[in-house]
């Protein structure tokens, strides 16, 4: 899922949906996936109500192989990456993205929340549930101490990330 060489990534391919509310909260709970307040909330909303199942080809990048070599802004990251052929994930990948990537590195430090990207977040492109700044923005996967984590995070349209603050992208047509 991380870039090989220039310009080629190698996908994770999983499965999406199929799964009710419960079940996927029961599916994070027994593997030991912890969760925050943000991700408790955006594992509330509508969108988690039960779809078909469907495969799709997630890859990794950071925001400077985006050709972002300054901070970007999340509107920013998104549209370069859609030039670059990438594509904003389903809402509810989040979570099983947490559960078919078991083996993600620990992050460097353990600092949970400082007001910024943590250290070792790989955060899934996927579009606001709403435009409420209040309301949590999206998911981001993290292993600290050995533990994993989903967790949910807020911004808005001016926070800026930095070019090595990585992204899962939906790779379309594989």
């Amino acid at each position: 899922m991380k870039p090989t060489e220039a310009n080629e990534m190698t996908p994770l391919r999983l499965q999406v949906g199929g799964l009710t509310r419960a079940e996927l909260r029961a599916a994070l709970r027994s593997r030991g996936v912890l969760l925050n307040a943000y991700a408790d909330t955006l594992l509330d909303h509508a969108v988690f109500d039960l779809r078909d199942r469907e495969e799709i080809s997630i890859v990794e990048c950071a925001v400077g192989d985006l050709h972002l070599t300054t901070s970007a802004t999340l509107p920013e990251v998104f549209s370069a990456a859609q030039s670059q052929g990438f594509e904003l994930a389903p809402p509810d990948t989040g979570p099983y993205l947490r559960l078919a990537m078991a083996s993600q590195a620990s992050a460097p430090d353990s600092v949970l929340s400082a007001g910024k990207s943590p250290a070792g977040a790989l955060k899934v492109a996927s579009a606001p549930l709403t435009d409420d700044t209040s309301f949590p923005t999206g998911f981001y996967l993290r292993v600290v101490d050995g533990e994993q984590w989903l967790r949910g995070f807020r911004c808005d349209d001016e926070y800026r990330f930095a070019p090595d603050d990585r992204f899962a992208f939906l790779l379309p047509g594989r």
